[in-house]
């Protein structure tokens, strides 16, 4: 019965061999008017018809000639038409589905052909179980093959494409005496519009990979901005981004706290809203700084922190040693570390937030106004003075022991 099946098989696929061509461009536009990813331009479709062609001819030989599955290999037009997708941009899944509608559509061609024979039922059923089985392996192993391919060709293109436009946009900011339109043409983009510059980076310790949460912070970046920004990989654990458009952007902090929520391990730095050419310079610097704050800072478990609410703590955070210093002679005993002091903290910054109302503070902090007034008193006994005197000072001090988790500085001293 086998040997009956192979001639039955072997004449079906010399039958199909004589019609390749016809099948071929069957196939090929079969795939562009099913899989959007496949309307190419001429060149890249020349190359899928190349692909096409000679991923049926193999098969039409493997049958014909009875060639052994251990010998199939990925056709050289295959491999090469798989690289030019991964360059593009394109998803994988999109040629992946391609190979499976090829395949589905090999298999009607030849149950087609094999009823042309005029077959016994046993006969038929046999040859058409013999073809879908090698078809399908046949498939199978050269997919394999194309998702190395593929991948291995989006990572080396995606490397040295990002490498290019990181070297454009660090040139962009760095470089003195740039013009607009030079700085345009360096980037492909318009600067003449609104700027928001983040900085997008990953925890140390996350289970999931550094680029895939990369990426989906510039999704969250996207969707609460509804601008597709601009990225670059500064480093494998680092994104820079920037939302641009004509109009001053609108972004949706609640929306972007939200999606964070979801990465634990994702962080964003958001700089100021700036237009021009040196707005992009300065929303970046910007969200370097409130980077910074984020690192050194009070609250490094904190996922989001945006410039404009840690804008003066950023200009202090290069000179911590000093500032230090000087907030601990502001402060005096007001600054140590424990928690009872932290709530003395806590409460004059309110109070003084609140225009020196007890009413309006304790609203704030959820606590009875008796106890706003007890605890300022009490504060304003550590310092030896009310809190209307020096107070300009004395606000900058609590922001920062607040924003840059500065402590008692003996005791740190003592420690190390």
């Amino acid at each position: 019965m086998s040997v009956s099946v192979d001639g039955i098989v072997q004449e079906a696929a010399k039958r199909i061999q004589g019609d390749l061509e016809h099948l071929t461009t069957e196939m090929t536009s079969m795939f562009v008017d099913v899989i959007p990813e496949f309307h190419h331009d001429d060149a890249v479709r020349r190359l899928m018809v190349a692909s096409t062609s000679s991923n049926l001819a193999a098969i039409v030989d493997m049958l014909a000639l009875n060639i052994s599955l251990d010998d199939i290999n990925v056709p050289p037009a295959a491999a090469e038409y798989a690289r030019r997708f991964a360059q593009h941009g394109l998803s994988l899944e999109a040629l992946l589905r391609a190979y499976r509608l090829g395949e589905h559509m090999f298999v009607q061609r030849a149950m087609t052909v094999l009823h042309q024979l005029e077959l016994s039922t046993d006969e038929a059923l046999a040859a058409t179980s013999r073809i879908v089985h090698l078809a399908n392996t046949y498939i199978d192993q050269v997919v394999e093959g194309l998702v190395d391919i593929y991948e291995d060709e989006r990572r080396r293109w995606d490397a040295r494409s990002d490498a290019a436009r990181a070297a454009q946009v660090r040139a962009v900011l760095d470089t003195d005496g740039l013009d607009l339109a030079a700085a345009e043409e360096m980037l492909s983009t318009s600067l003449r519009g609104w700027h928001l510059a983040a900085i997008i980076w990953t925890q140390p310790g996350s289970a999931d990979p550094d680029a895939a949460q990369l990426r989906a912070g510039a999704a969250m970046l996207a969707a609460a901005t509804g601008r597709a920004p601009l990225t670059i990989s500064a480093d494998e654990r680092t994104y820079w981004a920037w939302m641009s458009s004509t109009g001053r952007p609108a972004l949706d902090l609640d929306l972007l706290e939200n999606e964070l929520h979801k990465h634990p391990a994702l962080r964003i730095a958001l700089g100021d809203i700036s237009p021009g050419l040196e707005g992009f310079r300065q929303t970046f610097r910007d969200a370097q700084r409130a980077r910074t704050v984020a690192v050194a800072g009070a609250a490094p478990g904190c996922a989001l922190v945006v410039h404009s609410r840690v804008a003066l703590a950023a200009l202090l955070v290069d000179h911590l040693t000093d500032v230090e210093a000087w907030a601990g002679r502001v402060l005096g005993d007001l600054m140590h570390d424990d928690d009872a002091t932290a709530r003395l903290r806590e409460t004059v910054q309110v109070f003084l937030d609140a225009r020196g109302s007890f009413t309006d503070a304790a609203a704030r902090m959820h606590v009875h106004k008796n106890t706003v007034h007890y605890r300022v008193r009490k504060a304003e006994e550590i310092l030896g003075h009310p809190l209307t005197e020096n107070r300009l000072d004395i606000e900058v001090a609590l922001l920062a022991c607040a924003q840059l988790g500065l402590v008692d500085a003996a005791r740190r001293r003592s420690a190390s």
